[in-house]
């Protein structure tokens, strides 16, 4: 028995008439139609929009755009979306069409209906830095770490060899505080959530607390480890109880530790890897996840401090795991319109909005992490349903140093020592681009704030921002004298920041 289609309302007949006086000629593309079922990729939901026959020839990516903006009722704020056909591991391009992506290469029949996930990009754009603002003297040895604020792009904190960390104001390009007290290399710096407090920890086994305003520390060194820090990570803000910021650090003794930045006191460490830690995750769920040389991955909780899961697949040392919730977690209630709530509650309750936000796929909560490896493989996981991969990514010839995932959460960016940079779908886990024009060894990539550049830096000496739609080369980088071992792109979008073995912090701005 026939569907009975009901006759389309006010709404919808008009987003049509708004569609088809869209003037946007395209002469190779045959007259006939589509059937497109629009669904969000957050919910999995329709939300009451029926499924909407259009035309081929207005069937764009921008002529899409204005359709479910006008069928959504958001006329007057137009909303930028990213479309996901069904089965398809990347969204349609901005000058893409449905003919030539699905129906001319046969992937789908015109006569078949068309599921498009939807989801909205930031509605600010970032600009890509282009130039050096500032080349800033003061470190005596590589600098190691590089790390902004979340506030804002004017305070950078950076970790070197010389045994200080020091913070910049990059409206000046001038040193605001040299933070003294480490017995070796500062490997890793880190700002809470807030941007109220900062730690370091490096190669003298301790992890320190800093006011950053007044550059002094709080409290002594809190010692526990029995071997050099390699990463930090805060726990996220909705989580923290009041005036109580904790940080987990981790180690080459194979040990995690939690601290009290406050007091200064250890709170519980987390032993059961066989070999080094490399690097720690605090998620927004509660759970804190481990890589290690012992090739295998770990799942904690922070509340019973008890291990939840071991993820195993790789065939070498995990060098590097990543969050798809890393940038909502980092920057808690701040964001690009820069309101601060006013009163603690209203932080909280923004920060958990924004982590939920993040995390949302299809209506659940789902935190989906990211392995890198030495065995030269990406494992994509999702660890709160299960302890299965959801896709193993092959494709680098070397070892990857770092993985890391777009703040929209829909793309996986891994730097390795081959001198490419690819970028794979952060759901699926399908291979998009290999991005070509470093000749010496990536060391790390960041993705700007609206997830549309993505800025690397490697042995060869220079930093290159890229546009991850087309997978091209937007700006050349060069200036440092030496490679370049740190880069962050400031969560405003303004400035990115680098540093490595010429001593040399560089801002770098539109």
């Amino acid at each position: 028995m026939a569907t009975q289609v009901p006759p389309p309302s006010k709404r919808q007949k008009r987003a049509q008439v708004e569609l088809t006086g869209t003037q946007q000629d395209l002469p190779e593309i045959p007259d006939g139609s589509v059937r497109v079922r629009f669904v969000d990729q957050a919910t999995g939901e329709t939300g009451n929009i029926p499924v909407l026959t259009v035309p081929l020839s207005q069937a764009s990516t921008k002529n899409l755009e204005i359709l479910l903006n006008n069928l959504k009722d958001q006329t007057d704020d137009q909303i930028p979306y990213r479309f996901f056909p069904e089965g398809a591991p990347e969204a349609l391009g901005d000058k893409e069409d449905l003919y030539t992506a699905l129906v001319k290469p046969g992937k789908v029949s015109a006569e078949s209906e068309i599921t498009l996930q939807y989801a909205p990009q930031a509605v600010f754009r970032v600009k890509a830095v282009s130039r050096c603002a500032a080349a800033i003297s003061g470190h005596g040895d590589n600098i190691l770490a590089v790390n902004f604020s979340p506030e804002n792009s004017s305070r950078m904190a950076s970790g070197s060899g010389d045994k200080t960390v020091r913070i910049w104001d990059c409206d000046t390009g001038t040193p605001v505080h040299t933070l003294t007290g480490h017995r070796r290399w500062v490997l890793a710096v880190s700002y809470s959530p807030d941007g109220s407090v900062l730690a370091s920890g490096g190669y003298d086994n301790d992890v320190r607390i800093w006011d950053p305003t007044t550059g002094k520390p709080i409290n002594g060194a809190l010692k526990g480890h029995t071997n050099f820090v390699t990463s930090l990570s805060w726990e996220p803000y909705h989580l923290q109880e009041p005036n109580r910021p904790r940080v987990a650090s981790s180690s080459k003794d194979g040990t995690v530790r939690v601290w009290d930045a406050v007091s200064g006191r250890m709170d519980f460490a987390l032993t059961g890897h066989k070999g080094s830690v490399t690097c720690v995750k605090w998620g927004g769920t509660g759970n804190i996840y481990t890589a290690s040389h012992d090739k295998t991955i770990k799942v904690w909780s922070a509340t019973t401090q008890t291990l939840l899961h071991t993820l195993s697949g790789h065939a070498h040392w995990v060098n590097h795991l990543a969050l798809s919730t890393d940038f909502a977690l980092r920057t808690a209630y701040h964001d690009h319109t820069r309101k601060v709530p006013s009163t603690p509650e209203e932080k909280h309750a923004k920060a958990k909005a924004r982590f939920e936000k993040a995390a949302m796929v299809s209506g659940e909560i789902v935190e989906r992490l990211a392995t890198a490896s030495e065995d030269c493989t990406l494992i994509l996981w999702t660890p709160l349903t299960s302890t299965k991969p959801v896709n193993r990514m092959t494709g680098h010839q070397k070892q990857i140093n770092q993985v890391i995932f777009s703040p929209d959460g829909t793309l996986l960016a891994s730097s390795a020592w081959d001198n490419h940079v690819k970028l794979w779908s952060a759901h699926t886990g399908a291979f998009l681009f290999t991005l070509r024009a470093h000749v010496g060894p990536v060391y790390m990539s960041c993705f700007s704030a609206d997830s549309r550049l993505l800025a690397s830096c490697s042995k060869d000496t220079t930093l290159k921002v890229w546009d991850i739609r087309t997978g091209k080369l937007k700006e050349d980088l060069p200036g440092h004298k030496d490679q370049v071992f740190a880069l962050d792109w400031s969560p405003d979008g303004d400035r990115v920041g680098s540093g490595g073995a010429d001593k040399q912090v560089r801002i770098w701005r539109n």
